[in-house]
């Protein structure tokens, strides 16, 4: 397992471009292969940090914070049960999707983050000891729903903006805003890590990877997009950091050379330090739905830290 990376300076690393990395263009989504996940939650990540200077220091005291909150187990005590409103843009009948298939990942992201879906029994026996019940809940609150003549919005987060034809978040510091809508380029969801502004908080979904039901598209069709996406949201990173043998700043997860995609063969070794064996089947990675079924007891550490008194998301911890 790997340490936990505490300086200001290796966050800063993390999360800013390298010129020996190829960035994916924020106006425009880079097209997935065929079957692949894609998720966008790092490149909006890097475009932000790139129009706001300031968003730096913010994430650098959100992670003290986060590190300090984990180390001497201030977390939040009792059920935190998030709202979620819902943001339906649509062009076409079947982009308009139904209560139903809305409520579908409700269902979803209640199950995964309690535990209760039908294949956490399916953890490896090395993992076993690190699984985890994050024990948050979320119940809909609202759902808007407004008729475009977009055909695709990328990740400029135009969606979220009235001025640009979107739908304006709902009280994004006391509710999880979550929006559906076409991306395009193969991108199947993002997030706002916090720390960013409350006017484009929340999460972006495609409306063909939202639930369980409906227009809802195999392999991605059990609702997975968004629980690793709300993942991001609660400070999550990528399994594999975002680069080769990077850090998700969590001490529990094994060092993954990078992404995984389709069903990979357990077990799966790392080529990293100590050739560990890969979580594929941890919500950050980039499997398939139905090969991502675990957060870890670290992952859950972190996500709880930003809901702690002072934390990021304090403000949805209250009654």
């Amino acid at each position: 397992m790997k340490k936990i990376l505490l300086s200001a300076v290796s966050l800063l690393l993390l999360v800013s471009c390298s010129n020996d990395e190829t960035s994916t263009p924020t106006n425009s989504a880079t097209t997935a292969h065929k079957h692949h996940r894609g998720c966008a939650s790092h490149e909006v990540l890097e475009q932000q940090l790139r129009e706001n200077p300031e968003l730096a220091s913010k994430m650098q005291e959100i992670e003290r914070f986060t590190q300090n909150a984990i180390t001497n187990g201030r977390l939040v005590n009792g059920k935190i049960e998030i709202p979620v409103v819902v943001n339906v843009l649509y062009r076409t009948a079947a982009e308009n999707i139904s209560l139903t298939q809305i409520q579908s990942q409700i269902d979803v992201l209640n199950k995964d983050f309690n535990a209760l879906n039908s294949d956490f029994n399916q953890v490896p026996t090395i993992f076993s000891g690190v699984k985890a019940n994050v024990g948050i809940s979320f119940v809909l609150d609202a759902v808007y729903r407004k008729s475009t003549t977009k055909t695709s919005w990328g990740t400029r987060d135009a969606m979220k903006k009235s001025t640009q034809g979107g739908i304006n978040p709902t009280s994004p510091t006391t509710k999880l805003n979550l929006w559906v809508c076409t991306i395009g380029g193969g991108i199947l969801g993002y997030a706002q890590f916090p720390g960013g502004s409350s006017a484009t908080d929340g999460v972006v979904i495609d409306s063909r990877y939202l639930g369980t039901t409906g227009t809802a598209t195999a392999p991605f069709n059990k609702g997975r997009t968004a629980t690793h996406e709300v993942g991001h949201w609660m400070n999550l990173r990528h399994i594999w950091g975002d680069t080769t043998c990077g850090s998700d700043l969590v001490s529990d997860t094994p060092t993954h050379n990078t992404a995984n995609y389709g069903m990979p063969v357990f077990p799966h070794y790392s080529t990293c330090t100590g050739t560990p064996i890969e979580m594929t089947m941890n919500y950050m990675d980039y499997t398939d739905d139905a090969g991502m079924y675990m957060f870890s007891n670290g992952q859950k550490s972190r996500m709880l830290a930003i809901f702690a008194s002072g934390g990021a998301r304090f403000s949805f911890a209250q009654p």
